[in-house]
């Protein structure tokens, strides 16, 4: 349920956000409260969460291994990032990923004005050069070369499976926004954050970065109203093809 009633979220959160003293420690006040979700639902929805995410760190363990090395080769970096994103309710957490873009560059001014507009639904098709998905294209020396692979691969989002474990995200639910992001948010997108963000959901096996996001938003508010750990299953299975087939990716 909806408690707070601005037309955009952005003041109330850039204003929280400056105040926190540290990033780490930073939570936005809870501008959504929490769905209701039934306990059977939500314990089953962990036992999964945990199971899948541990099982995948231990599968794939080699696999993070190469993908440090590749990294490091490359400009000697840090392999896994930490981006600050918004989540259940309107809390902030460090979100881990593979790092793709180049170093001693503040790609965030960059992104920023062109990610808000996307979210306020001014930019609907994205760039030819960039396949059409709404993603910011640089000059060929903002993503490195092991970047561009594990993006096209969705490789990049593999330590996300560490979020599932500590609990901040669950393998399904709505994508998490950057807390910039989220200052463009209308009122209407806030009950996409009532819900623990996920890795994957309906808007990634329906067009990923190639809708734009206010069908993303109305992706992430239908499964909110019809989830259940059989739709949680069925989004699972549907996309492993997504991946697999590199749709939508870059």
């Amino acid at each position: 349920m909806i408690i707070s009633k601005p037309q955009l979220l952005g003041s109330k959160l850039r204003s929280t956000v400056a105040a926190s003293p540290s990033p780490t420690a930073t939570h936005v006040v809870p501008l959504v409260e929490p769905a209701p979700t039934p306990t059977a639902y939500r314990l089953a929805k962990r036992t999964l969460d945990v199971l899948v995410a541990s099982l995948a760190l231990i599968l794939l363990s080699p696999l993070f291994l190469l993908i440090c090395l590749a990294i490091k080769l490359e400009d000697g970096g840090p392999a896994i990032i930490k981006q600050r994103r918004v989540g259940l309710g309107g809390q902030l957490f460090e979100f881990y990923k593979f790092r793709s873009m180049t170093l001693g560059v503040d790609h965030t001014l960059a992104h920023r004005a062109f990610a808000q507009q996307v979210i306020r639904g001014e930019i609907t098709q994205g760039p030819r050069s960039n396949g059409g998905l709404l993603k910011p294209t640089g000059d060929g020396r903002v993503i490195t070369r092991v970047g561009r692979i594990l993006r096209k691969t969705s490789l990049d989002e593999l330590p996300q499976l560490f979020n599932v474990l500590i609990g901040n995200m669950s393998l399904v639910g709505p994508r998490p926004s950057m807390d910039y992001e989220a200052e463009a948010y209308f009122d209407w997108y806030l009950p996409r954050l009532s819900v623990l963000p996920g890795i994957t959901g309906l808007a990634q096996i329906n067009g990923r970065s190639s809708i734009p996001f206010p069908e993303i938003v109305r992706w992430d508010l239908r499964y909110i109203e019809q989830r259940s750990f059989w739709l949680d299953l069925k989004i699972l299975l549907k996309t492993l093809p997504v991946v697999v087939g590199m749709r939508n990716t870059g």
